[in-house]
């Protein structure tokens, strides 16, 4: 497997200090000074990274982009998990399951803004379908700010049939979806639950779409007919965050 290159400053915080075994050496722009420098820096003598200075132009070669911060990590790639590790992941949460799942979101700025908001919800996972999906990219960790390092992913070879597995633990999912009469705050997302958001205009899968108990849509009041999958994400998220809190 390659080695990947991490950009962003929230990022490279994350990864130093949420998977320091995975950093193989820090590169920052010579030119930044001021207090999240040092902070990094002290994060890289931590975890006992290498740090090197160089130039603007050569960490955009590194991070494939100029979108770095002025900070690029090189690092050892993320294992994925798999829907096999997914039934003891479950087993041992100590609380009833809050999971995310994703069915092909292909833009990785999408992803990555999902993955930022499932880390904000305290979501205990993601699950992304192997196909029909984005890959996580340097941009995806970028736009996800840390979140790509925190919150465990899982990959399945058949959404289908997970979240026919996830049922049968006792998790409800619900799906989000324009085309259905029943509002997401008249739903209760307070117990197991998997929140379901499909594709960029295509929205959820047929089969997807038959797996869930519920199919919710956001009630809107202006003249745009769907949001963003990332925004409809964050908003289906803290739906279930504020119910589960008044439980």
């Amino acid at each position: 497997m390659q080695d990947e290159s991490v950009g962003g400053w929230h990022a490279v915080l994350a990864l130093l200090k949420q998977a320091p075994e995975r950093v193989l050496s820090i590169y920052i722009d010579r030119g930044r000074k001021g207090p999240r420098r040092q902070q990094l820096l002290e994060a890289a003598r931590v975890a006992g990274a290498s740090v090197e200075e160089t130039s603007g132009e050569a960490l955009d070669r590194l991070a494939g982009h100029d979108h770095h911060q002025g900070v690029v990590a090189r690092c050892r790639p993320a294992v994925e998990r798999t829907e096999a590790e997914l039934p003891s992941f479950l087993e041992a949460l100590q609380e009833p399951p809050f999971l995310l799942v994703l069915d092909g979101i292909q833009d990785p700025h999408n992803l990555g803004a999902c993955l930022r908001s499932a880390d904000a919800a305290g979501a205990h996972a993601v699950i992304l379908p192997r196909d029909h999906s984005a890959p996580m990219t340097a941009v995806v960790r970028k736009v996800a700010s840390g979140a790509a390092e925190t919150v465990p992913l899982f990959r399945v070879t058949n959404l289908a049939r997970t979240l026919e597995t996830l049922k049968q633990t006792g998790i409800w999912l619900v799906g989000a979806s324009g085309e259905t009469d029943q509002d997401l705050y008249d739903i209760d997302l307070r117990g197991p639950l998997a929140l379901i958001l499909g594709a960029e205009g295509e929205g959820l899968r047929r089969l997807t779409r038959e797996a869930c108990d519920h199919l919710a849509r956001i009630p809107m009041a202006g003249t745009v007919e769907s949001l963003n999958v990332s925004v409809a994400t964050g908003i289906c998220l803290f739906e279930a965050v504020r119910q589960r809190r008044r439980a």
